[in-house]
């Protein structure tokens, strides 16, 4: 009898005991309660890691509704076949262009307008960066969106997309703000290094784009979609677990410093432009429409991904429509289309510079200013 006693005494005291390793080995595993996320494409309805120790080499798992639109664009026709083909164009007129304007540029370095020489060997650079990194993400949607050249790679190219889609952006900014200052305020610009603030837009320009790129390069990209059953880089993110939700706010930051600071600028040089050339006497007619045909591509290119951008934020966590994020990635690849269009827009725009038209102040100064 007292061995009996014993035993159920020991047995009380086990209970709460392996009650609470239990409740502390499911709170360990991430596993056990899949939660609801928010991708930055679809709607993630759970998520799930696999235990390290049973894989240790695999991606973290997202599950998606395939009720959403996730299955359509994962096997649609639009991600495996027009937007890749889209970004081979791109890069089949791109990258000769952008290198051939690299080395005739180079042979011009010594010339007097030695700063828009450096501003357009920047904004080649910029976008033969961005050509480039579409390489890999050809390959991603060819492969009907399963990447495999790992997280890092996936990191990388993100980082180098944007950050340069934004940099080649900026650049043209500063070309535009240059030429404002050139037509408008001819006596300041005479003053100005010019040479001196070239080098300088360009390191900022840089700089923003460390800025754009950096965060990318420290937030995982890439997830194993279970039901698809296949890795997608940068589609599909857990944008309201702690890891990726600062990615929301910065992202809305660099659509204004990156988008919506640089198209206002491109904007307002291009109108004051026009308006002051026409005021002239002299006929500026071809460089009215080199100027307009600069900033209409420059319009069409970047603004639909702009507007896209904010609008499929504003979708995604207003009502948890993720629809938008279809559109954007289509409008993403007229961006790539700007970066092999800039070389020819460089070339047009330095003929009508070199044809020596030269731009007379608001004033009407007997002194004259080439815009360089």
């Amino acid at each position: 009898m007292a061995d009996l006693v014993s035993a159920l005494l020991f047995c009380l005291l086990a209970i709460p005991t392996s009650q609470h390793d239990g409740h502390r080995t499911r709170s360990g595993n991430d596993t056990a309660l899949p939660k609801t996320f928010r991708g930055s494409v679809y709607k993630v309805n759970h998520t799930t890691q696999l235990p390290d120790q049973l894989h240790p080499d695999a991606a973290p798992q997202l599950y998606v509704d395939l009720d959403g639109p996730v299955t359509a664009y994962t096997k649609g026709v639009l991600s495996t076949w027009v937007i890749p083909s889209a970004y081979i164009l791109a890069m089949l007129v791109g990258i000769p262009s952008n290198a051939y304007i690299l080395a005739f540029l180079r042979v011009k370095l010594r010339s007097k307008s030695l700063s828009s020489v450096v501003l357009c060997l920047n904004l080649a650079f910029s976008d033969l960066l961005l050509l480039l990194s579409l390489a890999l993400r050809v390959h991603y949607h060819l492969n009907a969106n399963n990447w495999i050249f790992g997280e890092i790679s996936c990191r990388v190219i993100t980082a180098l997309f944007y950050g340069n889609v934004y940099c080649s952006a900026q650049t043209i900014a500063c070309i535009s703000l240059k030429r404002y200052l050139a037509v408008v305020k001819p006596f300041l610009y005479r003053r100005m290094a010019k040479t001196t603030l070239a080098v300088g837009t360009c390191l900022v320009v840089w700089f923003l784009f460390g800025v754009a790129a950096v965060p990318e390069l420290l937030v995982r990209q890439s997830y194993y979609i279970t039901q698809l059953k296949k890795t997608m880089c940068h589609d599909v993110l857990p944008l309201e677990e702690n890891s990726h939700s600062l990615l929301v706010p910065y992202r809305l930051m660099l659509f204004f410093l990156g988008f919506l600071l640089p198209f206002s600028i491109c904007m307002f040089a291009h109108t004051a432009v026009v308006y002051h050339l026409r005021q002239s006497a002299s006929d500026w007619r071809p460089y009215i429409r080199a100027s307009t045909l600069v900033f209409i591509i420059f319009m069409v290119c970047f603004l639909p991904s702009g507007i896209l951008h904010i609008a499929h934020y504003i979708h995604l966590f207003s009502s948890g429509d993720d629809r938008l994020y279809v559109y954007y990635r289509l409008a993403v690849c007229l961006c790539c289309f700007h970066s092999c269009l800039d070389p020819f827009l460089s070339m047009l725009l330095s003929k009508t510079a070199d044809s020596e038209l030269q731009f007379i102040g608001l004033h009407r100064s007997p002194q004259r200013s080439t815009v360089t």
